[in-house]
């Protein structure tokens, strides 16, 4: 599938569509975020067998939006299962399961989740923060990276 240019009727906003193997994904021009918002990124860096944390923080006056987050990393020493957690959402904490393989070469199933519309914080003034647990002795990478915008 080619490249191509996207435009949203309802509200004027263009977008480029890539081919990424059978998959469509949709970059919006203006990052999507809102007119008049502030927009925040994230990213833990690389760790090793500890946790990964990303945060949009929150601001006064404001409310806190995640967009979407990214979470990559290697195996472990030993199998196991651990529990990733978006926390400061309206609704409640959001958990999601990551399988990590045996062996520190072999890479996990990244999870990769795109927002729309966008998730809110459960407040003004509140933070949204993306915790990937440590992933077991042994590992040596792992990472999150969230992004969304403040208005």
């Amino acid at each position: 599938m080619a490249s191509g240019l996207l435009q949203d009727t309802a509200t004027g906003r263009t977008g480029t569509q890539k081919s990424t193997g059978g998959a469509a994904h949709v970059l919006l021009s203006n990052g999507g975020s809102p007119a008049g918002s502030t927009a925040l990124s994230s990213s833990s860096g690389n760790v090793a067998n500890a946790s990964a944390v990303a945060t949009l923080a929150g601001a006064a006056g404001a409310t806190t939006y995640l967009s979407g987050f990214y979470i990559s990393g290697a195996g472990a020493t030993a199998a196991s299962v651990v529990s990733a957690t978006v926390t400061g959402l309206a609704g409640g904490t959001m958990t999601l399961t990551v399988v990590v393989p045996a062996g520190a070469t072999t890479a996990i199933a990244p999870v990769f989740l795109d927002f729309n519309p966008p998730l809110p914080a459960s407040a003004v003034n509140t933070s949204i923060v993306l915790t990937l647990p440590a992933l077991g002795a042994g590992n040596t990478n792992a990472s999150v990276t969230a992004w969304g915008f403040r208005i």
